[in-house]
């Protein structure tokens, strides 16, 4: 559904987009992430056809981006960053603006507006100027104008900005529903999103792209992934992190710390494929500790995210 071929944008001497290259099927909601400057937006903007590369070329449903625009455009739902909307308008105006702009019909136009009203709930601002409209109430504006003509490619750059958490809960609702006969790429600076809603994340840095795969892949590179997080009702000493260390499939042991109360906690680190959790159990039950706190740690993204984008990971 869309193909991105050695894409690459200069501006001057600085490259923004160096050489990147991936496929997006339909069905798949991919997370596209990078710190500030990566080329995130320059990207997206070339994939809609508001930027012309440098070199490599962008199709959307078959179509070719620079030699076909107008039949790929037709094709693509876009909200670009900063959701750039016509103030003057009221969102009801707009809506159908575009909708006619889209080229759908009277009595299609009139369904349309109405049914996208209802998923991003704009019913109470529909006749309001937008330049009157709170920052959250434009996002879902432009989300609303993105979706009116019912595209088969959603190319949204940072949905949920400006959004209260019940709204983002909705918005991200919104694209899980959407998913399933379309393609779906999002920008987002918030990792919390791509667990929520993405089955692909692709991250760049400096223009170039670092990782490709699944958000369980990411969580997966992180340097906790399956480790255990403990606290036990025991001041922590030598004799508890070596009963903790001789437990069957445990690598690795680092204590993080006791307070005043007698309490001490742990990270517990398996070694690869083992399970640990029903030996330890084991050995509290043993030596009869109480304890407070035990979970499992799934992966943290923001750690994985700063190790991939400072080259540190690559």
């Amino acid at each position: 559904m869309i193909e991105i071929r050695e894409l690459s944008k200069h501006f001057g001497a600085i490259k923004a987009v160096d050489n990147i290259s991936f496929q997006v099927e339909r069905g798949e909601v991919l997370g596209f992430l990078g710190p500030n400057g990566a080329g995130k937006s320059t990207t997206m903007k070339m994939v809609t056809g508001f930027l012309a590369p440098s070199s490599g070329g962008v199709s959307v449903c078959g179509f070719d981006v620079a030699t076909d625009s107008i039949a790929a455009k037709a094709c693509i739902g876009y909200l670009p960053e900063g959701a750039p909307l016509y103030g003057d308008m009221t969102p009801r105006a707009l809506l159908h603006f575009v909708s006619e702009v889209r080229g759908l019909d009277a009595a299609r136009r009139a369904e349309r507006v109405a049914e996208v009203t209802r998923l991003v709930q704009l019913e109470g601002v529909l006749d309001q100027r937008i330049e009157t409209l709170s920052k959250g109430f434009k996002r879902r504006v432009g989300i609303a104008q993105a979706i009116v003509h019912d595209p088969e490619v959603l190319v949204l750059d940072e949905p949920t900005d400006g959004l209260d958490p019940n709204q983002k809960h909705e918005v991200r609702k919104l694209i899980r529903d959407m998913a399933q006969d379309k393609v779906i790429v999002l920008s987002t600076h918030i990792l919390e999103e791509v667990e929520a809603v993405c089955s692909r994340a692709i991250i760049i840095s400096q223009g170039r792209l670092c990782f490709d795969g699944t958000p369980a892949e990411l969580e997966a590179r992180s340097h906790r992934h399956n480790a255990i997080s403990l606290a036990l009702h025991i001041a922590g000493d030598n004799e508890v992190q070596a009963a903790l260390s001789a437990v069957d499939g445990v690598e690795h042991v680092e204590a993080t710390g006791n307070d005043t109360e007698g309490m001490s906690s742990w990270w517990i680190y398996p070694a690869e494929g083992s399970a640990v959790l029903s030996n330890l159990s084991s050995l509290f039950h043993e030596r009869n500790w109480e304890v407070d706190h035990l979970s499992v740690e799934r992966g943290r993204l923001d750690e994985v995210f700063r190790d991939i984008t400072t080259g540190s990971a690559r």
